[in-house]
C-alpha cells in the first residue's frame, strides 16, 4: 500500500466514527424536536414535553426509593435470564444433537413460542403471588424458548463430516458436544441472547405492573394510576438509557471480542 492510500485510510478510519455520532446526534436532535412540538399542542398529561419530564426525572433519582427499583428490576431481569440462557443452551444443544429427540420435542416448542408473556404472568400471578418468583418465571419463560430456538438453528449449521470423524475417533458424546457443537452454535447462541435479554426487559415491566410491590413497572402502574404521565415517562428515559448503556457498554464489546475471528476471516 502506498503512503498516499495509507493516509487516505487513515483519514477515513477517523471520520467514520465523527460521521457516526453526528448522525446519532441529528436523530436525538430531531426526536426532541417532534416531541417538543407535539407537546406543545397537548394537555401535560396526555404528552408532557421534556422539560416536563427533565424535572420529573430529576426528582425521581433523589427519591429513596429510584435506585431500589431499578436495582430490583434489574435482578430480576437478570436472574431470569441467566436462568433461560443456561437452560435454553442445554435443551438446544440436547434437541440439536440428538435428531429423534428433536424430532418429538419440536411440536411442543413451537407451542411454547406462540404464548403469549401475558398469559405467562398471569399463570405466574396464581402460582408464585405478589412476588420476585413472578418476574423471574416469566422473564425465564419469555427468553428460554428464544435462546433454545436459536441453539437449536445453530446445531444445524454443524458439519456432518466434523461429527462422523469424531464418532470414528470414538470421541464420546460430551466431547462431540463440546469440541464441535458448541463451538459452531456460539454466534447463534449470543444472537439469541441478545434478543431474549431485550424481551425480558419488555416483559419484567409487564409482570412487575401486575404481579409485584416493587420495582419499575410497580412504580409505572402507579404512576399510570394517578395520571403522572411525566413520570411514565421519566421511568422509560431510564430504561432505555440502561439499555443503551448495556448494549454499547457491555454487550457490543463482548461481541466484538467474542467474534474477532470473523472479520479476520474475512479481511
Amino acid at each position: 500500500m502506498s503512503k498516499v492510500a495509507a493516509v487516505k485510510s487513515t483519514q477515513f478510519d477517523i471520520r467514520r466514527p465523527i460521521v457516526h455520532f453526528a448522525s446519532r446526534a441529528a436523530l436525538a436532535g430531531l426526536i426532541l424536536l417532534a416531541w417538543y412540538l407535539g407537546a406543545r399542542g397537548a394537555p401535560h398529561y396526555v404528552l408532557p414535553g421534556p422539560e416536563r419530564v427533565g424535572r420529573a426525572l430529576w426528582l425521581l433519582v433523589h427519591t429513596e426509593t429510584f435506585w431500589t427499583d431499578l436495582g430490583i428490576t434489574f435482578w430480576r431481569v437478570v436472574a431470569g435470564f441467566v436462568m433461560a440462557a443456561v437452560v435454553g443452551l442445554a435443551l438446544g444443544l440436547a434437541l440439536g444433537s440428538n435428531r429423534r429427540l428433536g424430532d418429538f420435542f419440536e411440536p411442543l416448542l413451537a407451542i411454547t413460542n406462540t404464548i403469549s408473556s401475558a398469559i405467562w404472568a398471569v399463570f405466574a400471578l396464581i402460582w408464585f403471588g405478589i412476588s420476585n418468583a413472578t418476574t423471574i418465571f416469566v422473564v425465564f419463560m419469555t427468553a428460554m424458548p428464544l435462546i433454545l430456538t436459536n441453539v437449536w438453528r445453530g446445531t444445524q449449521t454443524v458439519n456432518a463430516d466434523f461429527v462422523e470423524l469424531a464418532h470414528s475417533l470414538r470421541l464420546s458424546r460430551w466431547q462431540i458436544v463440546c469440541q464441535i457443537y458448541f463451538p459452531t452454535i456460539l454466534p447463534d447462541f449470543f444472537s439469541g441472547a441478545r434478543l431474549a435479554f431485550g424481551f425480558g426487559w419488555r416483559v419484567s415491566l409487564v409482570a412487575e405492573t401486575i404481579g409485584s410491590s416493587s420495582g419499575v413497572g410497580y412504580r409505572l402502574r402507579q404512576a399510570a394510576d394517578l395520571v403522572q404521565t411525566d413520570q411514565v415517562f421519566a421511568w422509560t428515559l431510564t430504561l432505555v438509557a440502561l439499555m443503551v448503556m448495556l448494549e454499547f457498554g457491555l454487550i457490543k464489546p463482548l461481541e466484538t471480542r467474542l467474534f474477532r475471528w470473523r472479520r479476520q476471516v474475512q479481511a
